[in-house]
């Protein structure tokens, strides 16, 4: 029973996580597309167009580096054979290259729906928006350890309060 009760709760715990994971992340794309849309100043019916190919663009950029990720996840220097490292080199090459001929391909499709000092625009919005939300994790990070050092510190005057009775 009390296994059973465990699981139960353990899977709850699974979903909970999993249900605010897709939430920030809808939050993180819908701050996104705000972000694109406004810096492009898409117009409703520029944006009917944009968006799906912008999507299946993103889509295919992501497939692609998570290809490159899992490879090097399983991938270890230390003790990876020459061939093996020779490979690894080979496939980061083979990347770079696929998402150089998607950035092309994208960009003329995207040059149908938008002008090219949007598309300029397009890529400094993406730049910005990764550099804001990674300054957001730097900030929250902090912040994480800040509150960490502070607890810390509680407990160990705690700790020296209880000695000293």
């Amino acid at each position: 029973m009390k296994r059973l009760l465990l699981t139960s709760l353990m899977l709850l715990l699974t979903t909970i996580s999993q249900a605010q994971n897709d939430e920030a992340r809808q939050k993180i794309e819908s701050a996104k597309i705000a972000m694109i849309s406004e810096r492009l100043g898409l117009t409703p019916d520029d944006a009917q167009k944009f968006w799906p190919i912008y999507n299946e663009y993103s889509q295919k950029r992501r497939e692609n580096h998570q290809e490159f990720a899992q490879a090097r996840r399983k991938f270890n220097p230390e003790t990876a054979t020459e061939q093996e490292t020779q490979e690894m080199l080979k496939l980061g090459r083979e990347v770079k290259e696929r998402q150089l001929k998607l950035e092309g391909e994208y960009s003329q499709r995207m040059l149908k729906v938008i002008n090219s000092k949007q598309l300029m625009s397009l890529q400094n919005a993406e730049r910005d928006f990764k550099r804001m939300l990674l300054d957001r994790l730097d900030q929250r990070r902090q912040q994480q350890q800040n509150t960490n050092e502070q607890l810390r510190r509680q407990n160990n005057e705690r700790m020296r309060n209880k000695r000293n009775n």
